[in-house]
């Protein structure tokens, strides 16, 4: 049976894809057979580029498909949002149907959500719907800088409330440090006893297409 995770965030910008494409690497080092999928991407070109989210998590997969998001939009906005300006909503069960076919056979399923928790992925549904429709476990992304103890504590408040498990929480370097960077680990721990926290340091270009999660990929292991 396929496991799948959400992975998603306090935020956009935060993280997500890198996080999503280290874990994926960790996890086929590991010999495990992963495929990595962005269901909706906003601020795409007519035609699917290498730098794309959905194009970079394939890569790091190494899948031959889904090459790039499965539903791409030209606005740089909210995918309902982009969606509903474009005319092509899609309906929770016709994705789950999509998901579902490139996950089969796959030992693990990373599926990378848009912005944060409660950004709308429809106006009918979002992240929490989309993670109980997949029996999705859902690891969080957080930036390590100011701020990100309150977005961390409301996003798994906003789990809890609908009863999505949670894997744990990666943190990772913003491109400018701030004094609480490298200090919102232990703070968040303290926090939330008992929850799993990983941290990623800022990655270069060459950083991406390297990264690896090996502390994540172990807690799916567990």
């Amino acid at each position: 049976m396929t496991r799948t995770v959400l992975v998603t965030g306090t935020d956009t910008g935060v993280g997500k894809t890198v996080v999503t494409a280290a874990l994926a690497r960790s996890l086929r080092a590991r010999g495990r057979r992963v495929v990595a999928l962005k269901p909706l991407e906003s601020g795409c070109e007519p035609m699917p580029g290498p730098l794309e989210d959905g194009a970079l998590l394939a890569r790091a997969a190494g899948q031959p498909a889904p090459a790039h998001a499965l539903h791409r939009y030209r606005e740089p906005i909210a995918p309902a949002d982009a969606a509903e300006r474009e005319g092509t909503p899609v309906a929770l069960a016709d994705l789950v149907r999509e998901i579902d076919r490139f996950r089969a056979g796959a030992d693990v399923a990373l599926v990378e959500g848009a912005g944060g928790l409660l950004s709308p992925l429809s106006w009918a549904w979002g992240h929490p719907e989309l993670a109980e429709a997949l029996g999705a476990d859902v690891l969080l992304a957080a930036a390590d800088r100011l701020g990100t103890i309150n977005h961390v504590l409301l996003t798994l408040a906003a789990l809890r409330q609908r009863g999505r498990p949670v894997l744990g929480l990666v943190l990772s370097a913003p491109a400018e440090a701030d004094a609480s960077t490298g200090h919102n680990a232990s703070a968040v721990a303290r926090a939330e006893p008992g929850l799993r926290i990983a941290t990623l340091g800022r990655l270069d270009a060459t950083g991406l297409e390297s990264a690896r999660l090996d502390d994540v990929a172990a807690w799916l292991s567990a």
